[in-house]
Formats: C-alpha cells, structure tokens, sequence
C-alpha cells in the first residue's frame, strides 16, 4: 500500500498548493513554457514549491502541467526532451519535500493537451491525433515514476476523453489516480437548472459514464482505478458568481450527486478554483485576480461541506491562499490532550 493510499484513507481535509506559473512570474521567471524552469531556473521551482510546504501544504504538484512535447513543440521549445523536464521537476519537487519537518505526498502532474484532441473532434484535420495524446502522457508518466511520484493527478481536463485516455495511461503504474477537470457554466433553457460542463459538454455525471465505458481503454472500466475526482481552475470569463470558490461549492455539490447517482460515495473529492475571476490592471498591464485569501478562505468551510477532501488553488492563489486555508482547517481539527 502506498502512502498516498493510507491518507486516502484518512477523512481529514487535505491541503494542496497553488498557483504555479504566476508565483514564477514573481520571481522574475518569465518562459513561453513553464516547464522549461525544471531545467534553466532549478533554485525558483523549489522555492515556490518551498514557499507552498511553509505555508502548510500537504501535497505540492510536480511542475509538469505544459511538460508535454506537444506543449514543448508549441512552444518552440527545440531539442527540449520532456522526460529530462519531467524527471527534474519531480526532483525539484522531492527537495521541497524531503525538506519539510512534517510529511509532503507528491502528484505527479498530467495535464491536458493544447488543443482538441481527435477522440473530441472526429478526425486529425482539427484534433490532435488520439495516439499522440498517449504517447505524451505516456512519457511524462514514465518520468514521474521513476521520480518518485505519490500519484497521478490527471488535471485541468477540458475533455473527458482526454481525461480517460491519460487514466489509461497511468494506470500502468499501479499508483493512486486523482482526475480534475475544469467546466464552464452552462443553463439549462427550460428548467433554468445549472448544469457544468466541459469544452466539449462533459459534465461530471458524463465523465464517469466516458471513464466507464472503456472506449479509450480496451474496454477496461477505469472508474476502479480512479481514487479521486473533481475540478479546477475554472473557466469563465465574466461570472463572477460562478468562479473561484462559488464555481467550486456548486461544482463539488454536482460532482458528489453523480457520484452518489452511481453508488461512488467512497470516492474522494477534489477541488482546486482560480483566485476569482481575472482582471487587467489598465495602469500596470497586470493581471490580477478578484478572490483574495481572506475571500476565499472564509468560504472554505462550506466547500469541505460538499464534500471536498482535497483542497486548494489554481490560477492567481498564492503561498498567501494556501496559508490562510491552512489557519481555517486547523481551527476545524479537534486537538487531544
């Protein structure tokens, strides 16, 4: 059993980190790909991952979310090898965690591909190629485990088809699977219902049908191998009521229900928003998110409500959010005497 599984285990709410690419950006990081940072700026990934273990993090992610060679080649990135990319991010990772007084899991990021992908659009003149997809996520998986990784965090999925096939993949390995995907708000026009949904009209009770279904897996159910499920980052751009931690309370409430709808209640759930909606700072040119850490912390409670059992941030969350989540999660833990 790995350790991962043991604090699967543990009914506490789990901590995670924040926002990755902007806390570079901080530093003075600035790369057309960020995964490139594993391999020019080694000491600025571990200081943000350094950043996110002080401010009370349990769990800190690799820094592989763009580390395909589908990003890599996108990016211009030349002879960039992305297993070299990966296994140095879960290096730097390791050190941030072998570091820590306290114990630090470690997910192995997979992220969505940069664009659609042929299983969503019909055929390869629109869609990258299906086999591309997991040749990809195939070599980013291969790197982090032989890194070290805790599990796979298959996240930020736009598709759910992506989503099945990166499960696929890293079910090969044997480790703990947590799949995140990101919906955007959608209505339905009679009831006036809300529904989230995917790019591509996935919503959660669909993703579960689509990993069940073994279309991209043999035939193989993947739902068995899957320990965790929920949603990131979110992307609206002009709901502020349905972004940052209101996306994921209402987002968390649908995902439980499908799980419920399918006998799945064990399955934990997780939920990881953007700081708010984000804005641009006309005088500086900045970008700049509306949910702070005192916003966004003082809704935390009713997120772990929902169900929620992994939780932190994505865009524009700071060493400053996962802090202030910290403060609230540990005035929730019952202390012995």
């Amino acid at each position: 059993m790995s350790r991962f599984t043991e604090r699967l285990a543990d009914p506490r709410p789990l901590l995670f980190d924040g926002g990755f690419g902007t806390q570079l950006f901080a530093r003075g990081v600035e790369l057309p790909n960020s995964a490139l940072a594993n391999k020019s700026h080694p000491d600025e990934v571990v200081d943000v991952h350094r950043a996110y273990v002080t401010a009370g993090s349990e769990l800190i992610e690799t820094n592989t979310f763009v580390a395909s060679p589908l990003h890599l080649e996108m990016a211009d990135a030349g002879d960039a090898s992305p297993q070299e990319l990966a296994t140095l991010a879960t290096e730097h990772t390791r050190r941030a965690a072998d570091e820590a007084d306290h114990e630090i899991f470690v997910a192995g990021a997979l992220g969505p591909s940069p664009g659609a992908i042929e299983a969503d659009a019909g055929d390869t003149d629109f869609g990258i190629a299906d086999v591309k997809v997991r040749d990809a996520h195939e070599r980013i998986a291969s790197a982090l485990i032989e890194g070290g990784v805790d599990f796979f965090l298959v996240e930020t999925m736009f598709s759910a088809r992506e989503a099945a096939i990166a499960v696929d993949v890293a079910r090969q390995f044997g480790l703990p699977i947590g799949v995140s995907l990101t919906y955007k708000f959608t209505q339905d026009r009679k009831t006036k219902k809300t529904h989230y949904k995917t790019d591509w009209g996935h919503g959660p009770p669909d993703a579960l049908d689509i990993l069940a279904s073994g279309q991209h897996s043999n035939g193989v159910d993947l739902l068995p191998f899957v320990q965790m499920i929920g949603l990131n980052c979110g992307a609206e751009a002009s709901r502020e009521d349905h972004s940052g931690m209101a996306y994921a309370i209402e987002g968390t409430r649908q995902t439980a229900a499908a799980l419920q709808a399918r006998g799945l209640d064990d399955m934990r759930l997780a939920a990881y928003p953007n700081a708010g909606l984000p804005k641009m700072d006309r005088k500086t040119q900045e970008t700049y998110y509306l949910q702070g850490p005192d916003d966004m912390s003082a809704q935390l409670r009713s997120l772990v409500d929902t169900g929620a059992w992994m939780v932190g941030g994505c865009c524009g969350t700071t060493p400053e959010h996962i802090n202030a989540f910290r403060r609230v999660l540990d005035a929730d833990t019952p202390t012995t005497n």
